[in-house]
């Protein structure tokens, strides 16, 4: 975050002019269309020393302060500010930025190279991320030396996205985010930042027109109705460890298995993840249960329902706590001896505005085919399956709740609705699939790929099939 400036030192040289920047690149990176701002901000070298480019709207100075002494920028309108010093090479720098309410010393996004490296980017153009999640979203990190957070989020349709949130009033002008080759991906390095930052992503369709996104890959949201995603760091310690050691001893087939089914939010309600933690277990235990299976907790926007309907897929919802408070509750479970299982809902998602529909413009997660993508019975849109890189969305996620949040199963809601083209639809309102059947062989191959890597990555995890119809296996 912007912090108290230092005292200001001797001042350097007053910079020289810049050389004005195009005008149609200047609209680009005013109007959040830029794909590259790194390119034309922060500090590059030019003949004649190192010209410095600042976009600080608002702004009513901004100067550039190298060992101790500030020189500051020209003012050359619509918040950019820019100037050239006689150096040699790009030297380790801060910005000095003065606005109505005082002056704040901060640290320059654009003077960062990329924080995601090349292998994510491979493994993401290929639809073979199997950790997604450390590579897309918001991550607290140190990066060149620095401690901040990085973002990233996979929009190929976007003319552009920058990022906003409590830092900057919620006004993303001063953030814009670089594409990262052919992806779809873009990143953007924010110092200061950590967890319980709220933010979401401004982004530029390709008409012009622009919307305001929540992270698809946020691990933690703000309590419904709100929407923003938070930036979240776990200081979670698990005490499970014999737990997880034995659960793949005995295949989960040939043990007892019990499952007691339950609704956190109205089990009691009023209970928070860490109540439920002291509660939750004996109860289940008294009863002779060997589970729990837990109806959604991936955050969702109707609290009066039961989270069928997931906005945030990687988030567990903020009604009952934090992401580590949930982790608190599943370590209890498994320290009563008690396995937890969760519903997974991969089927479909709402259409809220806020969220995955039309994410960057045109269709991305659910299918370009109108037809295809609306579910006829919920009002939701059904996820592209044939596409690497909602595949890989979707994988991953099944992974991420095993593996970080130590789920013992997943339960998958709806498997009939994925499995068949005509699934509550009339003659004409679906198209068979290549060999002329009803059956959707992209869901099919998904739901093959998402087994054979829980099974192979989480020894002991047992995947449930929710279907309603005679599909063999």
């Amino acid at each position: 975050m912007d912090t108290a400036a230092p005292a200001s030192g001797a001042a350097l040289l007053e910079p020289s002019a810049d050389a004005p920047l195009d005008a149609a690149e200047r609209r680009r990176l005013l109007t959040g269309a830029h794909h590259d701002p790194h390119a034309v901000l922060g500090a590059h070298t030019v003949p004649g020393g190192v010209a410095f480019r600042v976009l600080r709207p608002y702004a009513r100075t901004v100067a550039v302060v190298v060992d101790g002494r500030a020189a500051r920028l020209n003012d050359t309108g619509d918040g950019l500010f820019s100037g050239v010093l006689p150096l040699a090479s790009v030297p380790a720098y801060e910005l000095r930025v003065t606005y109505d309410g005082g002056e704040t010393a901060v640290q320059d996004p654009y003077r960062f190279l990329p924080a995601l490296g090349e292998l994510d980017l491979h493994l993401i153009g290929e639809g073979r991320h199997e950790e997604l999640w450390r590579a897309l979203g918001a991550r607290p990190m140190t990066h060149q030396g620095t401690r901040g957070t990085r973002f990233t989020v996979w929009a190929p349709n976007a003319a552009g996205v920058r990022v906003c949130g409590d830092f900057c009033h919620w006004d993303g002008t001063a953030h814009p985010m670089r594409s990262l080759g052919s992806t779809g991906v873009w990143e953007l390095f924010v110092p200061g930042l950590g967890a319980g930052t709220r933010y979401k992503f401004d982004i530029t369709r390709a008409d012009g027109t622009r919307t305001l996104r929540a992270d698809p890959m946020a691990r933690r949201a703000e309590v419904p109705p709100a929407t923003a995603s938070l930036v979240d760091e776990s200081c979670h310690e698990w005490g499970d460890e014999e737990w997880m050691r034995r659960r793949g001893d005995v295949p989960v087939h040939e043990a007892p298995f019990s499952v007691y089914e339950v609704h956190l939010a109205s089990w009691r309600p009023g209970l928070t993840y860490r109540r439920l933690a002291e509660q939750l277990p004996a109860y289940v235990a008294d009863l002779g249960f060997t589970h729990v299976e837990l109806m959604p907790v991936a955050e969702h926007p109707f609290g009066g329902s039961w989270g069928y309907q997931v906005t945030g897929f990687y988030a567990p919802t903020a009604r009952l706590g934090t992401p580590d408070d949930f982790k608190h509750l599943v370590d209890a479970l498994h320290q009563a001896g008690i396995g937890v299982l969760m519903d997974w809902v991969p089927a479909h998602f709402p259409r809220d505005d806020w969220a995955l529909a039309e994410f960057d413009g045109r269709p991305l997660y659910e299918h370009e085919d109108p037809a295809r993508a609306a579910h006829p019975d919920w009002g939701t849109l059904e996820f592209d399956y044939g596409r690497k890189e909602v595949r890989n969305f979707l994988v991953a996620n099944a992974t991420y709740w095993c593996e970080e949040f130590h789920i013992d199963g997943l339960r998958v809601d709806a498997v009939a609705s994925m499995l068949y083209l005509d699934y509550s639809r009339e003659d004409g309102q679906w198209t068979p699939n290549e060999h002329g059947g009803r059956e959707n062989l992209d869901a099919v191959a998904f739901l093959q790929e998402m087994n054979a890597t829980v099974y192979r990555r989480c020894p002991g995890v047992v995947t449930i099939a929710e279907e309603s119809t005679a599909w063999d296996g």
